[in-house]
């Protein structure tokens, strides 16, 4: 049986399909909440950042365009962190709250490979095509539960440094540490994953096509 044929997107193809949705799905609202928390305190960035979500969300759902996975899970850690912000009045209550979501997302990365979903698989067609014939591929599948499972302990080891410093540094020194260590763990697993997703598909052009095992 040949293999799908599938031309292998150049990674500047994928870097535009990919970024705008990363800026607007997950930076723009750490953007907005921390310029309205410096200017209007934390109801204010509170309300302004449920703001930006949600109209993003209402805008494609007008325009009968798909909503981004990752804005969808921004949607629901925005509404419980607002709650329970709101309700405490406590800084460091809403800045706990996304950690803990955090670890319940990862819960929850681990749970959908148990399942047989991963859910990488399903974060990465909100931002790159992918014919249903290279998805059925036995080692596309086994690809993406295994960095489901990379990412899923990468959450929890941003949540751990995170609560550390949030329970024992100032709130300024944690977000500009927190920041920082966030953004090298994440970057090198993102790199990480880019160089096995290009790998796997170049192994599509030369391996049969074997067909993943129907879940059940």
């Amino acid at each position: 049986m040949s293999h799908p044929s599938f031309t292998l997107p150049k990674i500047t193809a994928l870097l535009r399909q990919a970024v705008p949705r990363l800026l607007e799905g997950v930076v723009a609202p750490l953007a907005v909440f921390y310029a309205a928390f410096a200017v209007l305190g934390l109801n204010g960035a509170l309300i302004a950042v449920m703001t930006w979500v949600y109209g993003g969300v209402l805008w494609r759902l007008v325009l009968r365009r798909p909503v981004p996975g990752t804005m969808v899970l921004a949607a629901i850690a925005i509404t419980a962190r607002a709650a329970l912000g709101w309700w405490t009045g406590s800084a460091v209550v809403y800045f706990l709250q996304p950690e803990l979501g955090t670890i319940c997302i990862s819960v929850a990365f681990l749970a959908s490979v148990r399942l047989n979903r991963p859910l990488v698989q399903r974060l990465t067609l909100d931002y790159i095509h992918l014919p249903s014939a290279v998805l059925r591929h036995a080692r596309v599948r086994r690809f993406f539960a295994r960095i489901t499972l990379l990412w899923a302990f990468v959450l929890l080891m941003n949540s751990a440094v995170s609560i550390w410093l949030l329970l024992h540094q100032s709130i300024g020194t944690y977000l500009l540490v927190r920041t920082s260590v966030v953004a090298a763990i994440s970057g090198a697993a993102v790199a990480v994953s880019i160089y096995a997703f290009r790998r796997v598909l170049r192994r599509l052009h030369t391996d049969p096509a074997v067909p993943a095992p129907a879940a059940g």
